[in-house]
């Protein structure tokens, strides 16, 4: 569970590697696989989700044929409920499908990150004449016990599928498997968001590689400044646009958008997700909103294996370390919660001057 990234906002929406969202992995492959008919089937807390796909690939490697449109969850005269999940999702937005004379779709989920040529399934595909193939691993990996198990022979049909290792088997006629062997993360976890956005940060190629010139990720171009860095040490981090970064240190960490950090800050092992606005620092007084604590980070604060979400206010002298090695912990009411060790604040939380957390 991504929770509380998805409190407000929808799992492809949640922001990534500074200037991603993670819907714009699946949106890239598509374009870059020379697929540019493109819906976005989208249902729960799809607001922000919504504007970033209608916003950013208006234009963007689609052509003039091209569209990513976005089919957000209905009711209709047959059926007053909302949909039920993605199948559900997908059945009820087949009719879409008749406008184009086509028999082959590629249905994707739009929180994953991994990098894929869609042609390459598509060939298989054709060349297999199967009704389905399935994308799948071809080992077993150190992933949610959630997953589904596929028993495939030696063409790759697959002849048994359990939802779960102790489940029973289901058994079927037709469908086909292409082994996918790179890097794919689901992100059913914050553990699983926590270490993705820290591999990016890495040189290794370990993880998914955002700085791939011939794969590029695509994603909403935002007209912002350059980050203004006024003597920092900066190391092993990766950077944002339009960040403010004063006298503070910042290692193997990734800053969002529009990041403000003060002096004496120190920033390690964390992903800072930014700001959606520019904030003039408080004086004498509060803001509008009668909080005294500007949108950033304060004056010598320390952050350490965190996630902090967007537009948070930390005072000065906070320690945000998870002192007391706590595994999970929810303390919604003060701003934060703790998942697998990582402390996560909350979207628009504000941390006192010389909290502890």
């Amino acid at each position: 569970m991504l929770y509380p990234l998805t409190k407000r906002r929808s799992e492809g929406a949640i922001p990534i590697a500074a200037n991603y969202r993670l819907v714009d992995a699946v949106v890239s492959n598509c374009i870059n696989s020379n697929i540019n008919k493109i819906y976005a089937l989208t249902q729960f807390n799809s607001t922000s989700l919504n504007s970033h796909l209608s916003q950013a690939y208006s234009r963007i490697g689609i052509g003039k044929e091209g569209l990513v449109e976005v089919i957000a969850a209905y009711q209709s005269p047959e059926n007053d409920s909302w949909f039920q999940g993605a199948a559900d999702a997908v059945r009820r937005c087949l009719w879409v499908m008749e406008e184009y004379p086509v028999s082959e779709f590629l249905i994707l989920p739009g929180h994953h990150l991994y990098k894929m040529d869609y042609q390459k399934i598509i060939e298989a595909h054709r060349n297999s004449k199967a009704d389905i193939t399935i994308a799948a691993f071809g080992a077993l990996r150190d992933q949610d016990p959630g997953f589904g198990f596929l028993k495939v022979n030696s063409e790759n049909q697959v002849v048994e599928f359990r939802l779960k290792s102790e489940s029973k088997p289901i058994n079927f006629v037709s469908v086909q498997a292409f082994i996918f062997d790179g890097y794919w993360e689901d992100m059913r976890s914050i553990e699983a968001f926590y270490q993705a956005n820290m591999e990016s940060t890495k040189k290794s190629n370990i993880g998914f590689n955002f700085f791939d010139r011939e794969s590029p990720i695509y994603t909403f171009p935002r007209c912002l400044p350059s980050t203004l860095i006024t003597d920092a040490k900066i190391t092993d981090s990766v950077i944002g646009g339009g960040c403010i970064l004063n006298r503070c240190k910042v290692k193997g960490t990734v800053l969002g958008l529009r990041t403000k950090i003060r002096d004496g800050a120190v920033i390690e092992d964390s992903v800072i997700m930014g700001s959606d606005v520019y904030q003039m620092d408080i004086q004498n007084g509060v803001d509008r909103k009668g909080i005294d604590i500007p949108i950033g980070i304060g004056e010598d604060t320390q952050i350490r294996k965190a996630i902090v979400d967007k537009n948070a206010r930390i005072g000065k002298n906070v320690l945000i370390i998870n002192k007391d090695n706590v595994q999970e912990g929810n303390n919604e009411a003060n701003g934060f919660i703790i998942s697998g060790g990582i402390v996560v604040l909350l979207r628009n939380a504000v941390i006192p001057n010389g909290s502890i957390v």
